[in-house]
């Protein structure tokens, strides 16, 4: 992870030594097609990634590995942000919105309002943890959608295997205001003071533990305010310390970039650049987009998820869509999706290793039940029998 410096005493990352014309230097770097050979073309800063092609790239594992390393130092290296432009079939896309319609209809019905981190509440309709919720109302919906191959191959780009998937969905209405810039999960949603306790490594190291991603769930023309970006501002060391400062925020509202979108394109960026959710200016379009936050395993999630829960829901649609023949590769995306896909903490006095150092995960039980062909009834005595055994009561 490149990060430029510009602290007198580099261990600590104060607010004071925050500087615009350091970001700007940062800021100078271009992005040169060249260095990405597997990008169709590069837009704004932002590097476009025609995913009818990149999709057979990543279907064999030697390539795919070339993929996803061009992919981190995009991320990392370069401008922060990549677009898999028509990451999404229409079906699975056109299917979660309707279920995600009738989510906001039932919140509105029952008089709930979601909050949002970063814009005035009421502006936008949000539905939190949006992925157990989905699982749950349609499992079919679910499988289809999380098979997706783009989010794996981003995800395992970035975080390596063992990622969390949590999403929020989010949907700016005609006239809904944007959010003011920031930086996301986990240090971008402290104040400026509370970063500067953390000592300059743990600000590197933040970036590492999420991915962030959109998959734009209706047409985005840039009058609907898609998300806004400032790319290449992640490699600025003193980011989470000077967002909320006002010089960088008037120069984030002049100087972003904004790339209209296509239902289907998915987006994923490193948490530590510079972004905001755009204010809708048009009077007929409902800007939906589901809001991806992936977490290394290492980390924590932001939302809590009943995985099991969500195991329970999606398993047997999911053995149907195996059996009628959806490719592995799928299969497994679904369950990284969906299921626990790492050991720890557990109680290891119940919960023993298995051939290593740590015990058998969630997402272990839910492929050795798919491979065993299993009753949903006893998976879920499975994992019921593996919850009980991590419990550290």
């Amino acid at each position: 992870m490149t990060t430029t410096a510009t602290s007198s005493s580099p261990s600590w990352i104060r607010p004071e030594d925050a500087r615009l014309s350091d970001l700007l230097e940062v800021l100078a770097a271009r992005t040169d097609l060249a260095d990405y050979p597997h990008a169709t073309r590069v837009e704004q800063e932002v590097l476009v990634y025609d995913w009818a092609t990149l999709r057979h790239t990543a279907a064999d594992d030697a390539s795919r590995r070339d993929v996803q390393a061009e992919l981190a130092r995009a991320l990392s290296d370069g401008p922060g942000i990549v677009v898999l432009a028509g990451a999404f079939d229409a079906e699975p896309l056109d299917r979660a919105t309707a279920a995600f319609e009738r989510m906001i209809a039932a919140q509105h019905a029952s008089g709930a309002a979601a909050g949002d981190h970063f814009a005035k509440p009421g502006a936008n309709d949000r539905i939190w943890n949006a992925l157990e919720k989905l699982a749950v109302a349609d499992p079919e919906a679910f499988v289809d959608y999380y098979a997706n191959d783009a989010v794996a191959l981003a995800a395992q780009a970035w975080l390596g295997p063992g990622y969390q998937v949590t999403s929020q969905l989010n949907v700016v209405n005609p006239g809904g205001a944007g959010q003011t810039v920031h930086r996301d999960y986990h240090l971008g949603f402290q104040s400026a003071q509370t970063c500067a306790a953390y000592p300059a490594h743990v600000h590197a190291l933040s970036q590492v533990l999420t991915l962030q991603g959109a998959v734009a769930h209706v047409d985005m023309p840039v009058e609907s305010g898609p998300t806004l970006y400032l790319p290449h501002s992640q490699k600025y060391a003193h980011g989470y310390v000077a967002y909320q400062q006002p010089q960088f925020q008037d120069y984030f509202v002049a100087h972003h970039v904004q790339l209209p979108l296509s239902a289907g394109d998915a987006v994923f960026f490193n948490p530590a650049l510079f972004h905001a959710a755009g204010t809708n200016h048009t009077t007929d379009v409902r800007r939906m987009a589901n809001l991806l936050q992936v977490s290394s395993a290492f980390g924590r999630a932001m939302e809590t998820v009943d995985r099991a829960r969500v195991v329970q829901a999606v398993y047997p649609a999911l053995r149907a869509a195996r059996d009628s023949g959806m490719p592995r590769r799928e299969v497994e995306n679904v369950v990284a999706a969906s299921a626990e896909g790492y050991a720890f903490p557990t109680n290891l006095d119940r919960d023993q290793p298995i051939d290593g150092m740590s015990p058998q995960t969630q997402a272990h039980l839910v492929i050795e039940g798919l491979d065993a062909d299993l009753p949903a009834e006893d998976l879920d005595r499975r994992i019921q029998a593996q919850l009980t055994g991590r419990d550290s009561h």
